[in-house]
């Protein structure tokens, strides 16, 4: 097991997603964010379910820095409840983790 993550958030605007996938990677809390945009989204939301054409962030970071990571991304985002799961990257191509965790803050 890593104590590398990735966060699953989901945005209501492809400007929104870029914004804050540009703040996590000029912050260096996230060494990768992939936007997906397309994505519709079904959940109920005071009292009626919804069906909401979103954007999703896939966010690569470690344990360490999700902590402000979460703050940064409360902090600008629109929804009121923002999306923030985090599930643990059990491994992965050597290589790669060791580039993920370079581009990460110290």
């Amino acid at each position: 097991m890593t104590d590398k993550i990735v966060v699953f958030s989901a945005c209501d605007s492809e400007e929104e997603a870029e914004k804050i996938a540009r703040l996590l990677i000029e912050t260096k809390l996230a060494a990768c964010v992939n936007v997906f945009k397309g994505v519709h989204s079904f959940y109920r939301w005071k009292g009626a379910i919804q069906n909401t054409a979103e954007w999703l962030l896939i966010i690569k970071s470690s344990r360490t820095h999700f902590e402000a990571l979460r703050a940064e991304i409360e902090k600008v985002h629109s929804y009121d409840v923002p999306e923030l799961i985090a599930m643990p990257i059990v491994d992965g191509s050597k290589n790669y983790l060791s580039w993920l965790e370079n581009e990460l803050r110290d």
